[in-house]
């Protein structure tokens, strides 16, 4: 399956409030079902492993969506007994918006409205830098750019997290969607995520282009995520 380079998401043009906050709840559903938000956590606390316990964790998640996985980091170190901080970033304020609706009783989460190519934060300034399903909404050229800006204020390492492309992980997108997801909008972007995804190959191409030559890039067949991690040392 070639990718659909120039194809277009309902969620990246103008959309009515209420369909953008539906829709953004189902991608939680799905980054659930599909175990996504999961993978992301598995790498995020091997990245934060050996930090000292009394020390709090940091993490930058780009293009945060709704949030699903900031909330899921804050309650996972809750569990764990850690504290943590997260910055939640997306560059679009109606998106930002409907994510504020849904921090109630996170304090611990901050809410940042920028641009995944130039992250208005300091270099090395958090531990971990995280992005989901975000990727594939970027051309090439961007997409290293976001890698690499994610590297750059990182102090532990970086965790990129989206679909790959493949015609059974659209087949199963496709009905997925029709069978979970509430909103037109879901259901027509969730099979065309798919199409606009990465290959394994171009994932590690993409990390080259950002000069990130030791990213690795995980596979995970059953959830139809790759996931490229960057551990810094």
């Amino acid at each position: 399956m070639e990718r659909a380079h120039d194809a277009v998401e309902m969620l990246d043009r103008p959309a009515p409030f209420a369909d953008l906050s539906q829709s953004l709840d189902d991608i939680a559903r799905l980054n659930a079902f599909f175990g996504g938000a999961r993978l992301t956590l598995r790498h995020v606390k091997r990245l934060v492993a050996d930090l000292p316990r009394d020390r709090r964790v940091t993490v930058l998640d780009v293009g945060t969506g709704g949030g699903d996985i900031p909330r899921a980091l804050v309650r996972w170190a809750r569990r764990a007994g850690r504290s943590i901080r997260v910055f939640a970033l997306d560059r679009d304020g109606e998106t930002l918006r409907a994510a504020a609706l849904r921090m109630a009783g996170y304090p611990e989460i901050t809410l940042i409205r920028g641009d995944a190519l130039a992250l208005p934060v300091q270099p090395r300034s958090v531990d971990v830098a995280i992005s989901a399903l975000v990727l594939h909404h970027l051309p090439p050229a961007e997409a290293a750019v976001s890698l690499a800006e994610m590297d750059r204020v990182a102090r532990r390492g970086l965790v990129a997290n989206d679909l790959f492309r493949s015609r059974l992980a659209h087949a199963v997108v496709w009905l997925t969607t029709r069978l979970l997801a509430r909103n037109r909008m879901s259901r027509h972007d969730g099979p065309m995520s798919v199409r606009r995804a990465y290959t394994l190959p171009e994932v590690e191409s993409l990390a080259r282009r950002a000069d990130l030559v030791d990213v690795r890039v995980h596979r995970y067949a059953w959830a139809f995520r790759l996931c490229a991690v960057r551990t810094r040392t």
